[in-house]
């Protein structure tokens, strides 16, 4: 797919995306996302990034780990919390302010996570949001935990 055919893909996405009003979020609400991780996704993640931990992009060295094989990088994994917050709960007009990982277990390419998203604190004053943001493979084994804090920055 072409550069451009890419931007007009993501810009067609970026109107569809959820908003829920701050006043709307409740403590307990959840939402979840769902990606099958590629090998593509690896690579385009290495390109981008220029980590290029042979773990994660050469089989010859991978077969010879503990994992047996390449896994996926542990930040590729934790973007896809952003995707979570960014696009579901809050969704638009979120803003990351920080974000805490704890790294269970490797995901390895060809596996399906699902991230968690859970509402546990409000502070209004600031319209601040802190939401458990677990990671599970298709095992609904835990791969990564942690929280993240966004603030919702609602257009006035």
């Amino acid at each position: 797919m072409s550069n451009e055919k890419k931007d007009v893909s993501l810009l067609k996405k970026s109107k569809a995306v959820k908003e829920i009003p701050y006043a709307q979020i409740q403590v307990g609400d959840t939402e979840t996302f769902i990606r099958k991780v590629t090998n593509q996704d690896v690579l385009d993640f290495a390109y981008l990034t220029e980590d290029v931990n042979p773990i994660h992009i050469d089989d010859d060295f991978a077969k010879g780990t503990r994992f047996k094989e390449r896994i996926a990088h542990g930040m590729l994994t934790a973007s896809y919390i952003s995707t979570l917050l960014g696009t579901i709960l809050p969704g638009k007009n979120a803003l990351y302010l920080s974000q805490n990982c704890k790294f269970v277990a490797p995901v390895r390419i060809g596996d399906t996570i699902k991230v968690v998203g859970e509402v546990i604190n409000k502070r209004d004053d600031k319209k601040i949001i802190t939401v458990q943001t677990n990671i599970y493979n298709q095992k609904d084994q835990l791969v990564v935990e942690g929280t993240a804090v966004v603030m919702k920055n609602e257009r006035r």
